[in-house]
């Protein structure tokens, strides 16, 4: 797949997302019990389960903005829970894109703005985060709403901006918490095409929550999370 956006392929990535012994409860009910995932660079991960099973939770936990109560999490073979706040903080900015159901766009900032964000935050010049952005949104069809503002945004382009944004560092591992939730499901269809089209041309291991049928069927893998742990539903591809 070809791109403006400046995909990066010069960056080994043998290591995907690992976790073990991984636990966490709320009021000592357990949400996460000695749970296990692994996930390999370029694969699509699907977590199913019901309203309330922990997989909001789970996302949180290998995004580094929860932490477990025990377990160990490494994305990029490193040890995410043995960072200090500060480092963990700038190992999700480069490594992690996440994408939420709602966008959570910066509502002040337009979506050339809102993807150009986390290049700035990183310490890219402004003319190459710029040059970036606009080869993310024409990559994902919505270069003509650059200036737009969140609130003037479709649902379906303010998803797209969000995983433009997501993307915009080239992160090692994608996190997805119901990506497609508030779209109907033409939109839906249109926005998860893109978000898997544009993980996999840069070899980003992606993890998906949802409870969609649908998307849980467009991963290579599904796993579904029952008494706080993860069990295999085998290949989908």
């Amino acid at each position: 797949m070809s791109s403006t956006s400046e995909v990066r392929d010069d960056r080994p990535r043998s290591v995907g997302v690992r976790c073990r012994g991984l636990s966490k409860a709320y009021r000592h009910r357990p949400v996460l019990s000695d749970m296990a995932l692994s996930a390999e660079p370029g694969e699509v991960v699907a977590v199913t389960g019901a309203s309330g099973s922990g997989k909001s939770t789970l996302l949180l936990i290998l995004a580094g903005l929860l932490a477990p109560e025990s377990g160990e999490i490494t994305i990029d073979g490193t040890d995410i829970w043995g960072l200090g706040e500060d480092e963990r903080t700038s190992f999700r900015l480069a490594h992690i894109g996440l994408v939420f159901q709602f966008g959570q766009l910066v509502g002040e900032l337009t979506t050339l703005d809102n993807v150009r964000l986390p290049l700035l935050l990183s310490g890219r010049d402004r003319g190459s985060a710029t040059a970036t952005a606009h080869g993310l949104l024409e990559e994902l069809g919505i270069e003509e709403v650059a200036g737009h503002y969140p609130h003037q945004l479709s649902g379906g382009q303010e998803q797209r901006t969000a995983i433009a944004r997501a993307l915009a560092l080239d992160p090692v591992v994608v996190l997805a918490d119901e990506p497609t939730g508030a779209l109907d499901t033409a939109a839906s269809r249109a926005v998860l095409g893109l978000l898997l089209e544009a993980a996999r041309a840069r070899d980003a291991t992606v993890v998906i929550a949802t409870h969609d049928d649908r998307i849980a069927d467009s991963a290579d893998r599904r796993l579904h999370l029952s008494d706080g742990r993860l069990v295999t539903g085998g290949r989908t591809r």
